[in-house]
């Protein structure tokens, strides 16, 4: 029997309550696409990219922490409610691949990314975000030749903020 810890429980309800908060989503008719960009996050800076059919999206976004670095991340999310400040939960992936210096091989990183936040609707087709991205990392590639550490299994919060215009 799977035993779950006192942590798991909270996410486990907040998960089923998003087929009722999407069916009010849909209700609203939200869909398209949204622009923007992001600071903080998956990313010092990023350009986002969201496809909206109801209450539910898909986000691209794509940035960089130093200019030697690329950080690609694609999550589903999930809209809950129907108020100008909107709750959202998500799951996806986030990778970085690293360019280092010259005698050094190049690093990435694959990383489970759960995003959860709100979006404040702002009108005329503006919203800000923020976020509060948990994350664990799922494989590392490390710069350094003779490190072979695993990735640590710890959840690493990260939080980001986000500008985006619908299209």
């Amino acid at each position: 029997m799977l035993a779950l810890r006192r942590p798991a429980l909270p996410l486990l309800t907040l998960l089923a309550l998003v087929p009722a908060a999407s069916a009010a989503a849909q209700a609203r008719g939200d869909g398209g696409l949204r622009v923007g960009v992001q600071l903080g996050g998956t990313s010092f800076v990023a350009l986002a990219v969201e496809y909206q059919e109801g209450g539910r999206s898909l986000d691209l976004t794509v940035g960089t922490w130093s200019f030697r670095d690329l950080s690609v991340s694609l999550v589903a999310r999930q809209y809950l409610g129907v108020s100008a400040m909107q709750p959202v939960v998500g799951g996806g992936l986030w990778t970085v691949l690293s360019w280092p210096g010259e005698g050094e091989r190049s690093g990435a990183s694959l990383v489970a990314r759960f995003p959860i936040g709100f979006d404040w609707h702002a009108g005329g087709g503006h919203a800000i975000g923020f976020d509060l991205n948990v994350n664990r990392a799922l494989w590392v590639r490390r710069a350094g030749e003779e490190d072979p550490t695993p990735p640590n299994d710890r959840l690493v919060p990260l939080p980001g903020v986000s500008y985006r215009w619908a299209w």
